[in-house]
């Protein structure tokens, strides 16, 4: 190797040192004030870096909260597909739920990088279309689930309302062309509650009120397995 890729190679691995301690201290800081209050001058100042040098890394705010927001749905979206692996070849209702448990756990574990990407709007940020292609991992690995049953045993919705019916096909052409309007339209449903369910219970809005989570989490996850047309095992 020569002198010149030598110091390049060094150079690359010291600023990839300095971006990820500068994400674990934006890290500590959204879990200490939320994203609302993250600063780049503070977090300047708890690495004892001046701004200015900060600011190659990350040229504004918003760019260090969209690097943490995909940093946080690739977290959550590997570990879902990690979870799916282990049950890949089983029934689906059985790949629904395992996934569907991967995102709680991963929640409950990470609940302040939850709360950037599931939690309130940060006032004057909107994520970039960069951040689509991670935050959009666990719904495919659900939308895979239901068209691997589809084209196998098959999935059993009731047809959509008229009202619905325009609604149904749009979504279905944008998500899952494959896929009925029907199906379509009751995973974005089950999407929804998915991560009310979810933001319940890590918001604490289930103290006082649910005890076994578990239980209740599993239940409930199962009934949306069967809302979006799977089908329970034989």
């Amino acid at each position: 190797m020569s002198s010149t890729s030598a110091t390049k190679g060094a150079r690359a691995r010291a600023r990839e040192e300095v971006t990820a301690a500068i994400k674990d201290e934006a890290r500590r800081q959204l879990a200490a004030g939320g994203a609302a209050k993250l600063s780049l001058r503070a977090v300047a100042r708890e690495l004892g870096m001046v701004s200015s040098a900060l600011y190659r890394y990350f040229p504004s705010r918003d760019d260090l909260l969209t690097a943490l927001i995909i940093d946080a749905y690739d977290s959550l979206g590997a570990a879902a597909e990690a979870a799916h692996a282990g049950v890949a070849t089983e029934e689906p209702v059985r790949r629904w739920m395992v996934v569907c448990e991967a995102v709680r756990s991963w929640a409950l574990e990470h609940p302040h990088e939850y709360a950037l990407i599931y939690g309130s709007p940060v006032p004057g940020y909107s994520a970039p279309d960069s951040t689509i292609r991670a935050a959009a991992r666990v719904g495919q690995l659900l939308i895979d689930i239901v068209r691997d049953a589809h084209q196998g045993r098959g999935i059993a919705l009731q047809p959509l309302p008229e009202t619905l019916s325009a609604e149904g096909e749009r979504l279905a052409a944008e998500f899952a062309p494959d896929l009925p309007p029907a199906a379509v339209t009751a995973m974005v449903a089950a999407w929804a509650q998915l991560f009310g369910l979810v933001g319940f219970e890590v918001f604490g809005q289930f103290n006082r009120l649910v005890e076994e989570r578990s239980a209740f989490f599993a239940h409930a996850v199962r009934q949306l397995a069967h809302g979006v047309g799977l089908l329970r095992q034989s």
